[in-house]
């Protein structure tokens, strides 16, 4: 036997075991540790370490307060810088894109932003763009009612529709444009020029109401103004605590008391009602995309 199988008899008993031993080795080992429940941090992972939470972290949050709706919230928030006065002229910003929406009556738009003011503040001409782009062609946005439908045409294009303009402060509140009579930042829909005037301060700071999110209040500030350019006026709260209209003054405030405050100072009486009522913030018309 050994001369025919030679040392491949000897072999195989001492692999058996090896195997045996490989197997019930296998077996016994204890399952991956779970992540820490605390720090969510895998307390096996080499390149994470479980917080000391006997030393203070170096950095630390700030709660958001409680909003106070009834008080001025028409105040531009804290935050980033931005450029207050521009040249009062705009550049196109190239691109163009597909129709959106069925509806027989027909928009064109293009996009603009005003010369001499800082990009950075805003992530730069293509960034706002796209934002508009994307924020028209929303399910939830103006276009899935079936009356309207838009498109996107080049700077060259002739005679557009509405010229969506990104545009400083000082000069939205010249009185040829959006005007000043409320002495709070916002944006207007300029029909004698077809322009909507986006605000820089508001599009770098939001509004009060929505607690810091600035996507949504970019959403809503293209909504509301474009709005205007279907021919869509202002409105108040309708409900206590349902989503505010797109079309209610949020960049001032959701509590239908204080905006109405607002707009009875410029002699604007019928708009939004003093019935106590506050919503919550909202960026569309059709928020469920019903």
């Amino acid at each position: 036997m050994l001369a025919t199988y030679g040392w491949r008899v000897y072999a195989l008993p001492v692999l058996t075991v090896v195997t045996a031993l490989v197997v019930v080795q296998t077996a016994g080992e204890a399952p991956a540790p779970p992540a820490d429940a605390a720090s969510g941090v895998r307390l096996d992972n080499p390149t994470q370490t479980v917080p000391d939470t006997s030393v203070p972290p170096d950095v630390s949050e700030v709660p958001q307060a409680p909003i106070d709706v009834n008080i001025p919230s028409a105040e531009l928030p804290n935050g980033g810088p931005y450029t207050q006065t521009g040249a009062g002229t705009w550049h196109g910003v190239p691109g163009e894109g597909p129709k959106v929406g069925t509806g027989a009556k027909f928009y064109t738009y293009t996009v603009e932003v005003e010369d001499g003011i800082d990009a950075s503040a805003f992530g730069g001409d293509e960034t706002f763009a796209k934002l508009i782009d994307q924020t028209l062609a929303d399910p939830r946005g103006w276009t899935s009612g079936g009356q309207i439908s838009v498109q996107r045409v080049r700077p060259d294009f002739p005679n557009p529709t509405i010229r969506i303009s990104l545009t400083s402060p000082d000069t939205a509140h010249r009185g040829d444009k959006c005007g000043f009579a409320i002495k709070y930042e916002s944006s207007c829909w300029l029909g004698t020029e077809k322009r909507l005037m986006i605000n820089l301060a508001r599009w770098v700071r939001g509004a009060v109401a929505f607690s810091g999110d600035m996507i949504t209040y970019r959403q809503y500030a293209i909504n509301h103004e474009i709005g205007h350019a279907f021919r869509a006026g202002h409105v108040g709260c309708a409900q206590e605590g349902a989503l505010a209209p797109v079309m209610m003054q949020q960049s001032f405030g959701v509590a239908n008391n204080y905006v109405a405050q607002l707009n009875r100072a410029v002699g604007q009486r019928d708009a939004v009602k003093e019935d106590g009522l506050t919503c919550k913030p909202n960026a569309w018309p059709n928020p469920q995309a019903k």
